[in-house]
């Protein structure tokens, strides 16, 4: 029996690596990587050479059978996505069942998340954040899902593009133009951005930049904080 390290990287910024993720990455045999290039960046960067195995989205599957075959042989591998940790609206599911499923040791390696990040700065109170990723790109059923999200009470964070971020705000507006959203672009990294008012607010603000550039993380209140009332839902 091996182990599959699921390896958690930076989102931006490099120095957000953790000292543990760095003693895996020298320590094992071989590292499956999301994009061999952009892992290779990160690599060489920390002075670590290992070889590569590419495992994405679009070839998960095929690719966990050959990791698993590695895994059987002996060697130990480290997962990495291009940021953030796997699994989380990246890559990486498939690939920790089908190591699990042959008997293998699966070790979560923690570290960034665009989506703790977030959370950590929203100032929300309350006990429930549902994480729903990216919602479809179809504005009917971006809208539905939104409504189906926001009528629960609970908060919620969703992933967009900078080429929908000024739909996904004006959808949750159209909903609920008072509700409390915080905006984080770019996090950790240089032009790091983090934005709050009302959904209408929001809209207004990004919808009149002449240029939108960027990884977007939105939080979206839950009914407790959906207004600006500086207190604690606790209260």
């Amino acid at each position: 029996m091996s182990t599959l390290f699921v390896v958690a990287t930076p989102i931006g910024n490099l120095g957000d690596i953790t000292l543990r993720a760095l003693e895996t990455l020298k320590a094992v045999d071989v590292i499956a990587c999301e994009d061999t290039r952009h892992t290779l960046g990160l690599l060489t960067h920390f002075g670590i050479k290992k070889p590569l195995v590419s495992c994405r989205a679009q070839n998960e599957a095929v690719a966990a059978e050959k990791i698993v075959r590695h895994l059987d042989n002996g060697k130990t591998i480290a997962y990495a996505s291009d940021a953030g940790t796997p699994g989380i609206s990246d890559p990486g599911a498939v690939l920790v069942d089908a190591v699990r499923k042959a008997g293998h040791t699966v070790v979560p390696i923690p570290g960034a998340s665009a989506f703790a990040a977030l959370v950590s700065v929203a100032g929300q109170g309350g006990k429930t954040v549902i994480f729903e990723g990216f919602l479809s790109p179809r504005a009917g059923r971006r809208a539905a899902r939104l409504r189906e999200l926001m009528a629960t009470g609970a908060a919620a964070v969703l992933y967009e593009s900078p080429f929908r971020i000024v739909k996904l705000l004006a959808a949750i507006a159209d909903i609920d133009s008072s509700r409390r959203v915080l905006v984080g672009r770019e996090l950790t990294k240089v032009h790091e951005e983090i934005v709050e008012g009302t959904a209408q607010e929001l809209r207004d603000e990004f919808g009149a930049r002449e240029k939108i550039l960027g990884e977007f993380s939105v939080f979206v209140s839950g009914i407790k904080n959906a207004q600006f009332t500086g207190e604690s839902a606790d209260n």
